[in-house]
């Protein structure tokens, strides 16, 4: 078993990385990315209102308008690396290639052979153009060798230009997300408070899903057939046939604040003033605040796990084994709780891994709809906004989570199954 799951860890590599690179590409070569948006807000912003706006909004929608400067045009590529080759980009992406930082542009007029450049902190180094390219030196003389150079292009002949950076290997796989476009911070910081909401609505609902269900369709078993298991069917594919997203809306117009019944808050996390309050007064306010969507993001799994559990002691309990065990003069509270159960739970250790996947991700419709800024509803946003390190990084985390959702899922199975060995 053990080289089992060693093989299921290493397919993780190629798989992870198939996946990553194929949006990574969609993004880059879809229409209307961070690029084109930068351009027309600079080109928008240089418009004023009354009819000049207008007329400059037909030409920004035709392709026309003003055009921005050359240099400015290579300023905007190069921050968000689209001046070099996409697999160079993906690369850099992973890690695996050197990324530029700190740039200074330098220029050459016709006969010049050097200049001098403030790196910063009141350092200055002097760029010398040679018959061989370029060379950076210190003030006393020496070589620099933390600062690299290459040229760029110029429209203008007259005018040689160039780059000074310094390079270094950050990705994902150096812990490095990069950073938002939108908010200008590093990804893993834009995340962490909004993963742990996620975390919060998943776990949660994760286990509410399980405690209900599970004896739900123990019930629902052992009274096949009676009014109850037609009544509890009916509630239950009802409630499937609600998207969640749905369900919430109307809980809020009916027991939203300010509704027919004013039961619950009208959407939001927890309270403005939460960090204020006591220890108790924080679970009752985080209570408070996560029964309606808490309703709204387990109720679409409550059939399929009850359907699941109900089918699942059906048909262990027809099995030879039961009827031995009832045979033996043991009462029907244990054949069930000890021998039936345990072999009606595999169908449902096999979808814990799917549970964690889709859980974890985070819901952004629920969270749209109860305004909370939650997982989901952040790499929503991000698409909308092309703000494309964030969506990368939400979809690595939703990849790693998927796949180690299928690994605990075999683990779950081999658990609560002895007869299970992998091989």
């Amino acid at each position: 078993m053990a080289t089992y799951f060693l093989r299921r860890l290493l397919l993780l590599i190629p798989t992870f990385f198939g996946a990553t690179i194929l949006v990574f590409i969609i993004l880059q070569l879809a229409p209307g990315g961070p690029l084109e948006q930068s351009i027309r807000q600079i080109q928008m912003g240089g418009m004023t209102g009354g009819e000049g706006a207008s007329a400059g909004s037909s030409d920004l929608t035709s392709g026309g308008g003003a055009g921005l400067p050359e240099e400015a045009m290579e300023e905007l590529k190069r921050f968000y690396g689209f001046d070099k080759p996409i697999i160079q980009r993906y690369l850099i992406w992973l890690g695996l290639w050197p990324r530029e930082y700190e740039t200074r542009n330098v220029e050459f007029t016709a006969g010049q052979a050097e200049t001098k450049k403030n790196m910063g902190r009141g350092r200055w180094v002097t760029v010398k153009r040679t018959s061989a390219g370029f060379e950076i030196v210190n003030e006393d003389g020496t070589p620099n060798a933390e600062w690299l150079i290459r040229p760029l292009d110029s429209p203008d002949e007259s005018i040689e230009k160039a780059l000074v950076y310094k390079t270094k290997f950050s990705g994902i796989l150096t812990g490095d997300l990069g950073t938002s476009y939108t908010y200008m911070q590093p990804v893993l910081n834009v995340m962490k408070p909004r993963f742990k909401i996620s975390i919060f609505f998943g776990l949660s609902g994760f286990l509410i899903s399980y405690m209900v269900c599970i004896p739900l369709g123990i019930a629902k078993a052992l009274r096949h057939g009676s009014p109850f298991d037609l009544f509890s069917s009916v509630v239950v594919f009802i409630a499937y046939s609600i998207p969640g997203w749905a369900l919430g809306a109307v809980l809020l117009i009916l027991l939203g604040g300010g509704s027919f019944w004013d039961v619950f808050p009208l959407g939001g996390f927890r309270s403005d003033n939460w960090e204020y309050l006591s220890l108790w007064a924080k679970i009752i306010d985080q209570l408070y605040h996560a029964v309606l969507p808490m309703i709204a993001w387990t109720i679409g799994s409550f059939a399929t796990l009850t359907v699941l559990m109900k089918n699942s002691i059906i048909e262990n309990m027809s099995q030879d084994y039961i009827r031995t065990a009832f045979a033996k003069g043991l009462s029907e509270k244990r054949v069930i709780w000890i021998h039936a159960l345990r072999n009606s739970v595999i169908p449902i250790a096999s979808y814990i891994g799917n549970v964690i996947g889709v859980l974890l991700a985070g819901s952004y419709m629920i969270e749209l709809v109860f305004n909370i800024d939650g997982f989901g509803k952040l790499g929503y946003q991000a698409i909308l906004d092309r703000d494309y390190p964030i969506v990368m990084g939400f979809l690595v985390i939703a990849v790693l989570l998927r796949l180690i959702g299928n690994i605990l899922s075999d683990f779950a199975l081999a658990t609560v199954d002895p007869r299970i060995r992998f091989k």
